[in-house]
């Protein structure tokens, strides 16, 4: 028979027989966005197909949502969810197909056989901390973690429906007033600030889950979502019932502030110290201990310190310790490490900002003062806690921001020049210099202020209404506002030199690259097929060219009045090639990938485009002679944005490493320590890229430092 697709409304259209090629055998639920079916593929193999209503079928937005939590679910390992084996979210009716897992939920098993024992309830919580951790690992919130959505395999819980599901990437924006998820499962901030919903929120629905497993009811309970509601964000959470080794923990996870919650290896490292007789290493594998200062690495000590005089104040908390280290190793290593740990000794003593210079560095270094030593490199702590502090270089000055401050930082040695705290909104991105002066990069702020990058003192402030999107561009700060229109505001001075609607941009995020005067907007068709690219003058406002290419194309750089654009699918986030547009002539030359990169980043340096995918693949692309020139796998589980000098291209990895790779080979030529500090069990949802400046390479770590290295032998780090 050949397949089915049905679009109408009636009792037929909603149970279609086939979708895709799959033959649906059976109803196995119905929610309110759609039916899931037992089917088979052609092989005879079980599969769980979701297929949506009828009604939302018509709905684009819904269709949009659709896409998302088909590149959400396939984000994550098959060893904590249902694997998705198919999918077509723009059929008539949009289906996805997964394994089909023949367990309950655990919403069924509490109903049929009531709450369960402490032993099955540990074993519960630490299955769904490591499937959260492997979710979040890969950048995704799940935002509906319920019993229902909890399956109970025999070889652990399986973490389904990513319906509402959100990439931390992800550019799909949450109504304005309207809630999603399910009440008795939602965190507080899904009701306060849903948009600024992250991983946090998965961890309080975790704690709901688990009272729900260990009493029937859940932590907060009415009649009434909209008591629920308040009490959620209000009331403090009943635990009765709850099994006194887990109700410490359980109550951890239910605090109405995100960041009091603990992340899922915390939860994880408890539970195995719950009860000796319980043994969750079968379960729960071991984790790495936080690193400790390696050879060539500066320890980020716990210890305040506070600023030196002249410095803006330091906030309360603030770690300012500075360490100079040098890079190269020789056979001293040991006596290096006695030496910098006595140094951050001295240093939490004293209280004091001073670099610390080690023995044992080059034979320069030795030399005498007469004799022009090489650059060795630095390591400088901004801040205290897990989280990598994200710089850019400009005006003489690394700028960098972190914990809603800014800093600058002197390139050569690593000592902080100034820092200043910023109101009005989370940090988006690493400051930028735009007319001059020091241009905090904020998302949804609401106050623009910029600073002299000489002194940090605040060079103008300005309130402006909400917005979505902000983008520097030359001199100019492009703010996109929540009805789509786009203010050019003067870098130096403050003052909105322009405002207007960018024609077939209904809502422009701006991209925008070092040596080219043009800010690039892009809107795709909707089903995939076109994107609309809109060149704009950042000074006047003014529209240079406008085109509409095929495929689904993005932003990310610009040569010899070319604009680069990766070709990435939608629904499976896979870049399928690369397109070079060069608006003069109207041509345009699309090299495909043999393979696809996942979630590709790239970086432009003349006809070379660099990837960097999702699963560690590092590749060149050659745009002149067509072709792939080389892949690397390089063995990080995702990297930052590439960057490259020409001769070599460096990235980040989520511990914190710097590796450096031969742009013309594609040969790994060296990589720094890892800096993991002591939040190594937090998974950041975007890692900064490195900073390439004057034959240095800097760059952020999760420990909270910032380091510099010699950007000419990465073989030395």
């Amino acid at each position: 028979m050949a397949p089915q697709r049905s679009t109408g409304t009636d009792a037929e259209a909603e149970h279609p027989e086939y979708a895709g090629h799959y033959r649906l055998e059976s109803c196995l639920g119905s929610g309110g966005m759609g039916v899931v079916h037992l089917a088979r593929s052609t092989s005879g193999m079980r599969l769980a197909v979701k297929v949506v209503h009828a009604e939302f079928a018509r709905d684009p937005e819904f269709r949009g949502r659709f896409r998302q939590e088909v590149a959400a679910a396939r984000r994550v390992s098959g060893a904590f969810t249902a694997p998705v084996v198919d999918a077509d979210p723009e059929a008539g009716r949009p289906w996805m197909a997964t394994l089909f897992i023949d367990a309950p939920t655990l919403a069924e098993q509490v109903k049929r056989n009531g709450p369960l024992d402490a032993d099955r309830l540990r074993r519960l919580m630490a299955g769904l901390a490591e499937a959260l951790r492997d979710i979040h690992r890969v950048g995704v919130v799940h935002r509906d973690l319920k019993p229902s959505n909890v399956l109970l395999d025999e070889d652990g819980p399986k973490v389904i429906d990513f319906g509402i599901s959100r990439p931390a990437d992800s550019e799909l924006r949450t109504e304005t007033g309207k809630l999603i998820g399910t009440p008795p499962f939602m965190a507080p901030e899904q009701f306060r600030r849903p948009r600024q919903v992250g991983p946090a929120a998965d961890v309080f629905a975790l704690g709901s889950v688990i009272v729900h497993a260990a009493t029937g009811r859940g932590p907060f309970d009415s009649d009434s979502p909209y008591v629920v509601a308040y009490q959620v964000v209000h009331d403090e959470p009943d635990l009765t019932g709850v099994p006194e080794s887990l109700a410490a923990l359980v109550l951890r996870c239910l605090a109405k502030e995100p960041a009091e919650r603990p992340t899922p290896d915390e939860v994880m490292r408890q539970l195995r110290s719950v009860a000796a007789s319980y043994d969750t290493q079968a379960f729960i594998p071991a984790q790495r201990a936080p690193a400790a200062a390696s050879e060539g690495d500066a320890a980020a000590p716990e210890a305040d310190a506070p600023a030196p005089e002249g410095d803006a104040v330091a906030s309360e908390g603030e770690a300012a310790t500075h360490v100079k280290v040098p890079v190269r190793r020789s056979a001293r290593r040991l006596r290096n490490r006695l030496l910098l740990a006595a140094g951050v000794l001295c240093l939490a003593a004293v209280g004091t900002l001073v670099p610390v210079h080690l023995l044992g560095g080059t034979e320069a270094e030795s030399a005498g003062a007469g004799a022009a030593a090489p650059f060795t490199g630095w390591a400088t702590a901004v801040a205290t806690g897990a989280g990598s502090p994200v710089c850019a270089y400009g005006a003489g000055r690394l700028l960098c921001a972190r914990d809603g401050a800014v800093l600058a930082l002197d390139p050569d040695d690593g000592t902080r020049v100034w820092r200043r705290t910023v109101a009005g909104g989370s940090r988006s991105g690493p400051p930028v210099v735009a007319g001059g002066l020091v241009q905090p990069a904020l998302n949804e702020g609401a106050a623009l202020t910029a600073f002299d990058p000489g002194t940090g003192a605040p060079a103008w402030r300005r309130d402006v209404p909400a917005y979505q999107g902000l983008r520097p561009a030359g001199r100019m700060l492009l703010l996109t506002g929540a009805d789509g229109e786009v203010t050019g505001v003067d870098g130096a001075t403050g003052e909105t030199v322009w405002s207007r609607r960018i024609p077939g941009q209904a809502m422009p995020y701006f991209s925008s690259f070092a040596g080219d005067s043009t800010a690039y907007a892009a809107s795709g068709s909707g089903d995939g097929t076109s994107t609309r690219i809109t060149a704009v003058d950042p000074a006047t406002g003014d529209v240079r060219w406008e085109a509409e290419l095929a495929g689904e194309l993005e932003p990310v750089g610009a040569a010899d009045g070319a604009v680069v654009l990766l070709d990435t699918d939608a629904v499976y986030g896979e870049t399928r090639a690369v397109v070079r547009y060069e608006p003069a002539t109207e041509t345009v030359r699309r090299v495909p990938l043999p393979v696809p990169v996942a979630r590709a980043q790239g970086a432009v340096r003349g006809d070379t485009v660099y990837l960097m995918g999702a699963g560690g693949t590092l590749a060149a692309v050659d745009l002149a002679a067509r072709e792939q020139r080389w892949s690397l796998e390089t063995g990080v589980s995702r990297g930052s944005a590439p960057v490259t000098d020409g001769r070599r291209v460096y990235v980040a990895a989520p511990d914190g490493r710097l590796l450096g790779v031969d742009a013309g080979t594609g040969k790994l030529l060296g990589q720094t320590a890892p800096r993991l500090g002591t939040g190594s069990d937090r998974v950041a949802a975007a890692l900064p890229a490195p900073v390439v400046a004057g034959g240095r390479v800097y760059s952020g770590a999760p420990d909270g430092t910032v380091f510099a290295v010699a950007g000419r032998d990465p073989g030395s780090w």
